[in-house]
């Protein structure tokens, strides 16, 4: 856990957030509807979507993320923009003294990332990657009926969205959205934070791109060997090329087995069959934006460490090396 560093000196966190898209709003809600935070300024890519949304949200409409991390009258950057910029924005944010939350990834580059946490220490401020995926429901009602199944041996987690057709948006450019396992960082951290370290990854993946800086679909299925023995399987695709819509985990043992589909669930243990109750993912962005703030006031330890998210983005990575090179990649050669 990082030391809190000199306490506030005034009765709320000053905030700028970066971003105006949809995990962006759910911030701005967040800080208005808290006493203990403030939203200053916003930055965002068109200067008319930020100024409609500082508007909206009361705040100070910035021409770059660059101008708002200047300013002197921020203690916290949250930065909710575009994968392919987190890294440089946290770095500058850091340098400058200011805390930062920043949605997953912490980076594209592993680099970069690597960098940002001695960084954040040397600064003595926080560094807090969000990872709402460990607060939510399916992932509670996971830890809470794992043990039933006695010792594990095979996970399934898919996700798959069909899109008819496939949005002009910065997650369907490459570039910006980075490779999609290391932008979909959850569905591994997810698997790693139950399951442990990894010792082994094999990924292969398919684009279906008509135009340079667009794809129109993405699909890949990776295998992960934990340490433990554990082999878990990852499915992940979105666009225009799938039809069958799918979030689904499904966990074998050897006494049971869990699956968790949708907003529904099933334990199964012999012939019997009992449901398992699934809660909700609303809230859960307002949930971590109160849980950072009790760190900055109270110095309360948050539920992931930036090493955490770190040694995932490892994982990720392994998985981007995998599909390019076709090789099975074993994480102790990272």
């Amino acid at each position: 856990m990082y030391n809190q560093g000199a306490p506030l000196n005034h009765s709320k966190v000053r905030v700028g957030l970066i971003g105006t898209g949809y995990a962006a709003k759910l911030r701005a809600e967040a800080i208005l509807g808290s006493e203990r935070a403030t939203l200053v300024a916003v930055a965002g890519h068109r200067p008319e979507n930020t100024a409609a949304f500082a508007q909206k949200y009361h705040s100070l409409a910035m021409n770059s993320w660059q101008e708002l991390i200047g300013r002197e009258d921020l203690d916290l950057v949250i930065i909710c923009t575009v994968n392919q910029d987190h890294g440089i924005i946290a770095y500058n944010a850091l340098t400058n003294r200011q805390h930062v939350v920043v949605e997953y990834p912490l980076a594209i580059d592993l680099d970069i990332a690597e960098q940002l946490i001695p960084l954040s220490k040397a600064q003595n401020k926080l560094l807090h990657v969000e990872h709402i995926e460990l607060l939510g429901g399916w992932h509670q009602a996971l830890k809470e009926n794992l043990t039933q199944l006695g010792d594990l041996f095979y996970v399934r987690y898919s996700t798959v969205n069909p899109q008819h057709p496939a949005p002009r948006k910065w997650t369907y450019q490459p570039q910006l959205f980075g490779f999609p396992l290391i932008a979909a960082l959850s569905r591994l951290n997810r698997l790693i934070d139950l399951f442990g370290s990894v010792l082994t990854v094999n990924c292969h993946q398919q684009y279906w791109q008509e135009e340079p800086d667009y794809y129109k679909t993405y699909f890949c299925t990776t295998q992960l060997r934990f340490t433990s023995g554990l082999l878990a399987e990852v499915v992940y695709g979105k666009g225009e090329a799938l039809w069958v819509a799918e979030r689904k985990f499904e966990v074998q043992g050897e006494k049971g087995g869990l699956i968790l589909d949708g907003d529904t669930g099933r334990l199964i243990k012999g012939s019997q069959t009992d449901l398992v109750e699934v809660g909700t993912r609303r809230g859960l962005f307002t949930q971590d934006t109160n849980m950072v703030l009790d760190y900055l006031f109270y110095g309360t330890p948050l539920y992931i460490t930036p090493e955490e998210s770190l040694y995932t983005l490892k994982v990720a990575h392994a998985a981007q090396k995998a599909a390019n090179t076709g090789l099975t990649i074993f994480l102790t050669d990272l």
